[in-house]
């Protein structure tokens, strides 16, 4: 323990700040440090943290209960795409009129879709009805960032096969 005026003296002859850490503390506990540079090193870190952070997207899909093969097949690869650049997809069954009726059917679809892509997505939120709507979240698996990565870093491509006459 040091009265504060020869805290602020030591600290002066230094060419450093006297700090309060913890004014609540009895008795009040300083430090001795250069400020500008603490302050200066913590916008660095926090500047870091936020360069690494990852956005969530969410993006979305609608689907109709009598959706065409090949429409469907279309909206799957659109979402297999989403997953892929690891985003969330909020897939949505529009129902209109009696469409209504027959829930299941939309359903089904959703839960289609989550079966083909489960190599890709994990069912996030199961499908639900909202009104007019049915939807479903799906969010990317995990591994599938080390997927495309480690194939880049791995060895060079093998030369393509010699013809055979």
């Amino acid at each position: 323990m040091v009265p504060i005026a020869r805290a602020q003296e030591i600290a002066q002859r230094a060419n450093l700040d006297l700090v309060e850490v913890a004014p609540d503390a009895r008795p009040p506990v300083v430090r001795i440090m250069d400020y500008g540079k603490w302050r200066y090193e913590q916008e660095q870190k926090a500047k870091q943290a936020r360069k690494h952070q990852s956005q969530i997207v969410i993006k979305e899909i609608k689907f109709r209960p009598k959706i065409d093969p090949h429409d469907y097949a279309t909206k799957k690869g659109h979402v297999e795409r989403f997953l892929k650049h690891r985003d969330k997809v909020k897939v949505t069954i529009m129902f209109r009129g009696r469409e209504l009726l027959h829930p299941e059917r939309g359903e089904s679809i959703l839960l289609r879709l989550a079966d083909e892509l489960k190599d890709l997505a994990i069912i996030e939120s199961r499908p639900n009805l909202d009104g007019r709507n049915m939807i479903m979240m799906l969010a990317p698996v995990k591994e599938i960032a080390a997927g495309p990565v480690a194939k880049e870093s791995g060895a060079p491509p093998a030369a393509p096969a010699p013809p055979t006459a």
